[in-house]
C-alpha cells in the first residue's frame, strides 16, 4: 500500500512538472512571437515610439513620427524613422550619443503602431479603416471587418496597393486560401493598402 501511494506521489509530482514545464514553453513561445514582432515591424509616421538612455535624465520619452517620416530626440536630433525597424532606430541613437556619452545604454520600443492603416471597403460586414498594429494579413483584416456580407464576389477579391506613383492590384484567392491551399497568397499588408471586396453578378 505504501508503494502504491509513492507511485501515486510521484506521478502526480511529474504531471505537477510536466504542466509547469508546459507553462513555461508556452511563456517562451509568446515572447519570442512578440520579440519576433518588434524586430521585423518597420516604422511608419503616426507611429509612437519610447526611447529610453539607461541612467540619462530628460532622455526617456515617447516621440511621435511626424508625416515626412521623421522623429526629433535630444542631443540626437532628426532621424529618418521611416521604413526602419526598432533596433535600427536604436542603433542610430546609439551611434549618435557615443561621442557625448560613454556606452549610452538605448532601447527603443514601438509603443503604439497607429500609422499601420488599411482600408476594407465593399461587401464585408464593417467596412472602413483599420488600425492594423504590426503585421496583419488580407484575411485577418476581413476579418476584423467582420468578414464577407451574403453579396461578396470571393472570387474578385483584390488589395490595391500604391508603388511609387502609381497604383497596382493583387488579386486575392479567397476560396483557396479558405481551404488551406495558396496559403503564400495570403500576404501581410501595408500601409495604405486597400482591399476590395465587389459585389456579386446577380446573373
Amino acid at each position: 500500500m505504501l508503494r502504491k501511494h509513492a507511485v501515486a506521489r510521484r506521478r502526480k509530482g511529474h504531471s505537477g512538472g510536466s504542466l509547469l514545464a508546459s507553462v513555461f514553453v508556452a511563456a517562451a513561445c509568446m515572447i519570442g512571437a512578440a520579440q519576433a514582432a518588434e524586430t521585423d515591424y518597420t516604422v511608419n509616421p503616426g507611429d509612437v515610439l519610447q526611447i529610453t538612455v539607461w541612467k540619462e535624465d530628460g532622455l526617456d520619452r515617447e516621440v511621435l513620427v511626424l508625416p515626412d517620416g521623421k522623429i526629433s530626440f535630444p542631443l540626437v536630433g532628426d532621424i529618418n524613422a521611416r521604413g526602419c525597424t526598432a533596433l535600427q532606430i536604436r542603433d542610430e541613437v546609439k551611434a549618435r550619443l557615443e561621442s557625448m556619452i560613454r556606452d549610452p545604454y538605448v532601447t527603443v520600443s514601438v509603443k503604439a503602431a497607429l500609422g499601420n492603416v488599411v482600408n476594407v471597403i465593399g461587401q464585408v460586414a464593417k467596412p472602413g479603416e483599420q488600425i492594423v498594429g504590426r503585421r496583419v494579413t488580407v484575411m485577418q483584416a476581413l476579418s476584423q471587418a467582420g468578414g464577407l456580407t451574403p453579396y461578396a464576389s470571393e472570387s474578385r477579391i483584390i488589395v490595391i496597393r500604391r508603388d511609387g506613383d502609381r497604383q497596382v492590384a493583387i488579386p486575392f484567392p479567397y476560396d483557396d486560401v479558405v481551404r488551406g491551399e495558396s496559403l503564400d497568397q495570403d500576404i501581410v499588408l501595408a500601409p495604405g493598402d486597400v482591399v476590395v471586396v465587389p459585389t456579386a453578378s446577380l446573373f
